[in-house]
């Protein structure tokens, strides 16, 4: 149990009322009820430090969680342009399927008006051509011409079969892809959800020391002395002019712009800006240029956070990124080393 001290002008205190105090601390550190009031001021600055210290752990795990939800986003899009793919060139494929068949139907009522038609060709039109193809015998007994469009057809069939072996595996991958980001999804959603219900569970007084202490409470609108800074190169000049120019725009885990960001969307969304295409998680990120040493950062470079790569910020120079820092802050200036840096990337 925490200590707790007793003055004259307080009065005497039971050992039951400072169980209880004690309880309710704890519980308001845990996020499961609402605060209690306590004359403790160590105590209470404990608990409340504890719950915001798990607020922000719960921030990161949703940042992480999202970057997983963005990969697998890019990725199940990325299938679904295949699926479309593949489904068109099927649907070319049968077509031609359909056109040497009807060709070689005409072929076939020929033969019938002039006396009949050769048993290898009525096979072909109603079996799979391969099996007959394969046998020497049978293109013996054909013309040339005929030989030619069987042997189209079974070149044709050949291909669609393997469009449509190609499409389901490939619709197997996407129900797979759309089920990873569902759950990557709930993720993100249960650990925010989790957090506001920890800072709802504060003091106001508390809520607002949290805002304070996390900066989103305006410090978005200080902006360092930028003065000198060299970008890498044009496309970094113009990317670092539009990441500057979103800076006060909201977080949103999924977001890309132009409205809203999260850390990757805000910097896939301004090298867009600048022509040139990122990919869309902070650890795909990292390995999408030459890498630099801090000491050699220039503005335009993306400075990747943590060990697991899952947080980015673009330099701009004197020390100083912008990035998009988490759910109720907004698009920021803050100093490069506010979290352990795991590479610089000079796209």
């Amino acid at each position: 149990m925490a200590s707790h001290r007793r003055t004259s002008q307080q009065g005497r205190t039971t050992l039951a009322s400072v169980t209880v105090v004690s309880a309710a601390l704890t519980a308001a550190a845990a996020g499961l009820s609402a605060p209690q009031a306590v004359a403790d001021p160590a105590g209470r600055t404990a608990a409340r430090d504890a719950a915001a210290s798990r607020v922000d752990r719960l921030y990161e795990q949703a940042e992480r969680a999202t970057e997983k939800f963005n990969g697998a986003d890019a990725r199940t899009k990325k299938l679904r342009r295949q699926v479309a793919a593949l489904q068109d060139r099927t649907a070319r494929a049968q077509e031609r399927v359909n056109r040497l068949r009807g060709r070689l139907g005409a072929l076939a009522a020929a033969q019938y008006r002039a006396g009949g038609m050769d048993p290898t060709i009525r096979l072909m039109l109603s079996e799979r051509p391969d099996t007959y193809l394969e046998k020497a015998s049978a293109l013996d007994r054909l013309g040339a011409g005929q030989a030619r469009e069987l042997r189209g057809l079974r070149a044709a069939q050949r291909s669609l079969e393997q469009q449509r072996r190609e499409t389901v595996r490939k619709l197997a991958e996407l129900e797979a892809g759309r089920k990873e980001v569902v759950r990557h999804k709930k993720d993100v959603q249960h650990k925010l959800a989790t957090a506001r219900r920890l800072l709802n569970a504060l003091p106001k007084d508390a809520r607002a020391a949290y805002a304070r202490a996390s900066r989103s409470d305006g410090r978005h609108e200080v902006v360092p002395d930028l003065r000198g800074a060299v970008p890498a190169s044009g496309r970094a000049a113009a990317a670092v002019a539009a990441v500057r120019a979103a800076v006060g725009r909201p977080y949103a885990w999924g977001g890309n712009g132009p409205s809203a960001f999260d850390c990757s969307g805000l910097t896939q969304w301004a090298y867009g800006r600048a022509g040139v295409s990122l990919p869309r998680t902070s650890q795909a990120q990292r390995g999408a240029g030459r890498q630099v040493p801090l000491s050699q950062a220039q503005p335009g470079d993306l400075v990747i956070y943590r060990s697991d790569g899952s947080h980015v910020g673009m330099y701009v120079g004197n020390g100083h990124v912008v990035h998009a820092p988490y759910p109720g802050a907004r698009v920021r200036y803050d100093p490069v080393g506010m979290m352990p840096i795991s590479a610089v990337t000079r796209p």
